[in-house]
């Protein structure tokens, strides 16, 4: 079995149910944001040992399959999409998390350990990926649930981190500005 197809040559791709895209569209953007932040987080739970972490990444992974098909989705199409079930749920994995770390009391530099290091990567990535759907938004009708999801999934991310290298005992170094 061929794993390419080549059809994405001429710098089009499939979405479902939009047809073909650029690729240098916002919506191709946005779908390309999430796809990276969702391999971001598969290092991270490859390298990964603590079951809080890994359980809670594996979850918010499949939530990013489902946002990606969100997007790529026109309005109206019957498809899962992210709800607001899915916000509530990073909303409490992050208030659990946060609840297990010492209060912050300054800001961190992004680092510490390999795997805090790389939950900072990914924290950064979905970001870029909020940016990127807010720049969708402009141009055409997106879940509402999808971009607090987006906003949400940051905040766990950097908590996750926060938590990593808190189990590993690596304290955070603050900016010395």
């Amino acid at each position: 079995m061929k794993l390419y197809t080549g059809k994405g040559d001429s710098g089009k791709t499939d979405t479902l149910g939009m047809g073909r895209i650029g690729k240098e569209t916002n919506t191709a953007s946005l779908i390309g944001d999430i796809d990276e932040l969702n391999s971001t987080i598969g290092v991270v739970i490859s390298q990964e040992g603590d079951r809080t972490v890994s359980t809670t990444l594996k979850r918010l992974q499949n939530l990013l399959f489902k946002a990606g098909s969100d997007v790529a989705s026109p309005e109206g199409r019957k498809i899962k999409r992210i709800s607001e079930s899915d916000v509530k749920w990073v909303e409490d994995r992050t208030d659990a998390l946060s609840n297990m770390i010492p209060p912050l009391k300054k800001f961190v530099l992004p680092g510490g350990s390999v795997c805090g290091a790389h939950l900072h990567l990914a924290r950064a990535v979905a970001r870029r990926a909020e940016r990127s759907a807010v720049r969708l938004s402009k141009e055409r009708m997106i879940n509402g649930d999808l971009m607090r999801f987006l906003n949400r999934t940051s905040s766990l991310l950097f908590v996750c981190a926060l938590y990593t290298n808190m189990k590993k005992r690596i304290r955070e170094e603050n900016p010395t500005y």
